[in-house]
């Protein structure tokens, strides 16, 4: 790869600006992340489109929050707007594990320092803007807004909070993935500016644009709210959902099914600051969309200030490509189908392979990618095969509880991507380090050709993309919580693991299955936890890959810890609550541990479980 000069990053500082030429700035962002120029980064995904655009834009990642708030000030007042984004994860999530103890180390952070963004980044930021600029537009995006438009429960203080718009003081929220929306926003306040011959965008002038702009959301007055009839849906306001649990599972039902509509309605929200507007969102991206962010002159490469500085995420992701976005899972405590949709947007072939190349260029690049994959590896090219079925339809999820028939889940597009990409001289070896939906390969259509497609397509993965060791994610054993996780059945995984130990037999291999496992989900007891621990010790498995839940904002699951009731049924859901519940739940992962033998014997005893103590050798 060429040598670099700092000019070939967006500017971070006064003097890269200045070494542009530019004394003033369209768009200024602020990330919580370092700035890496890579599409990975969502920071960068948007600083480059609006860059395409001939915009000048400014990225000032990590900015200090708790000095004389100067690197908020240093890029001056953007003529556009100041976007605002916590990074790649919830600020809260990035910060503390489920046991509300600091992570080993910020993953987006140089040298995975802890100390280089605060909690709720995204309001602290914002209100740093407003006292320095507070006439000026600010824009908040990125997947901590998006999971915080409405009333939402925060893990962290254990409490309702309020929709991010209303804490923040923000004038606009983006949710979801923001190209479409920036650039609409973007091209509305240019057109502004140069029809009234402002100067600057001002917040009010931010919000009434805003307003005509699908995947936005803004604070309004009751009165300034006009009527869009069947268009709109009026979830219960804020007040009510202090009050009622049921009120506040209901609107989390409501955002979900309008989530994953086609044809979505308007969203409102009543609090006593005014009235938050969601508008639906854009339809799914195209192929031709999804590549031109993908092709974007990225130097695939952290900023120069971060000179022998490690940034762990960055480390992860280097060789790696993605072939899609979206995810029609629904898993109950996933964020991705909410903030990156159901519906697949795929790249082409040919972007693809242009990026490979560009991976192929580094000079630290050996011919091996880390990942050839997606929020799911194995959904690339995947549709409804009836359009109009698919517009009709809100189920979060297209293979729980059961594969939808309209589904085409025809492994084919993906087997000719893998050999495509393989042929490249550069290439060595390309790996799928994404989890696989074993499910979807199991699954018999009935169509001959789609079902060799799924047989083929799993030996080619097993046969030649394993780096050893290939991640599945059960998630748990026990049916009823697979059920309230929106996962296949415990004998589905039995069954890949009966191919998987065939083919590596076949061909000779010396593999592993690892089994990805979550303990205290929303169902999960201690008793089922202790019959994780004896199927998977029947499998010949020491866990490794496991998590205690996290409730994060607005997802299923996150619903049902905090109201204890399932919000599609009505019915109530045992939940582990306190720190040292979910304590015991975990240890069941480590029952082969000398340290935790005699704390799982103690609590099978008193369960009157001395099947389940023999089951286990204990």
């Amino acid at each position: 790869m060429r040598d670099r000069k700092v000019t070939d990053w967006l500017p971070t500082t006064r003097k890269e600006a200045e070494m542009r030429g530019w004394s003033e700035m369209d768009v200024v962002l602020f990330s919580g992340d370092a700035y890496v120029d890579h599409p990975s980064f969502g920071a960068a995904v948007i600083g480059r489109l609006l860059e395409a655009e001939g915009l000048r834009v400014a990225i000032v990642p990590q900015p200090n929050w708790q000095d004389d708030l100067r690197d908020f000030k240093k890029m001056g007042r953007p003529r556009l707007f100041f976007g605002i984004s916590a990074g790649c994860m919830d600020s809260m999530v990035n910060k503390y594990t489920a046991a509300k103890r600091f992570r080993s180390e910020d993953a987006y952070s140089p040298n995975g320092k802890h100390s280089m963004r605060p909690e709720y980044a995204t309001t602290v930021y914002s209100h740093a803007i407003k006292k320095l600029f507070p006439d000026s537009a600010v824009v908040i995006g990125g997947i901590e807004a998006s999971m915080r438009r409405f009333t939402h429960y925060d893990y962290w203080q254990d409490s309702l909070k309020k929709s991010i718009l209303v804490e923040s003081k923000a004038d606009v929220l983006v949710y979801g993935m923001g190209e479409q929306p920036i650039l609409a926003l973007a091209r509305e306040m240019q057109q502004l500016l140069a029809a009234e011959g402002g100067e600057y965008i001002t917040a009010a002038q931010a919000r009434v644009i805003t307003r005509n702009i699908r995947q936005t959301g803004y604070l309004a007055a009751k009165s300034e709210i006009e009527s869009d009839g069947e268009n709109d849906k009026v979830l219960a306001p804020h007040s009510l959902c202090l009050k009622e649990k049921a009120s506040q599972a209901a609107n989390f039902l409501a955002i979900e099914k309008e989530s994953n509509k086609v044809n979505a309605k308007r969203l409102l929200q009543e609090y006593d600051e005014g009235v938050v507007v969601v508008n639906p969102p854009f339809p799914t991206m195209t192929t031709e969309q999804l590549d031109h962010s993908f092709d974007l002159p990225y130097t695939r490469l952290p900023h120069p200030k971060y000179n022998g500085k490690r940034i762990p995420a960055y480390d992860m992701i280097k060789f790696s490509v993605n072939i899609h976005r979206g995810c029609f899972g629904g898993c109950a405590f996933c964020t991705i189908s909410a903030h990156q949709g159901k519906f697949i947007v795929n790249r082409s072939k040919e972007s693809i392979v242009r990026e490979v190349e560009e991976i192929a260029k580094m000079s630290d690049f050996k011919g091996y990618l880390s990942d050839l994959g997606g929020p799911s590896a194995n959904m690339y090219m995947m549709r409804g095969k009836n359009p109009e079925m698919c517009a009709k339809c809100s189920r979060p999820s297209c293979i729980q509880p059961k594969i939808c028939p309209n589904m085409n889940i025809d492994h084919t597009p993906l087997l000719e991507l893998y050999r495509t990409v393989d042929a490249l001289p550069q290439i060595k070896k390309s790996f799928i380090g994404s989890g696989v939906r074993y499910d979807m390969l199991l699954h018999r259509s009935g169509n001959k050709e789609c079902d060799e497609a799924s047989d083929r397509y799993t030996e080619e993965l097993i046969r030649n993309h394993v780096s050893g060791r290939l991640k599945v994610a059960p998630e748990h054993t026990n049916d009823t919580v697979l059920r309230l996780m929106r996962k296949p059945s415990f004998k589905q995984f039995h069954d890949f693991k009966r191919i998987f130990d065939r083919i590596n037999s076949k061909y000779n291999l010396k593999q592993q299955l690892i089994p990805y496992f979550i303990s205290s989900h929303p169902g999960s007891t201690i008793e089922s936890m202790a019959e994780l621990a004896t199927e998977t010790r029947q499998l010949n498995f020491h866990l490794e890959q496991v998590q205690d839940f996290t409730p994060t904002p607005m997802t299923m699951a996150t619903e049902m810890y905090y109201t204890g009731i399932n919000p599609e049924t009505g019915e109530k859901v045992y939940v582990a609550r306190t720190m040292r519940d979910k304590e015991a739940q975990r240890k069941f992962f480590f029952w082969y541990k000398p340290e935790e033998r005699q704390e799982i014997k103690r609590l099978l005893r008193q369960m009157g479980r001395g099947d389940l103590l023999k089951r286990l050798g204990l």
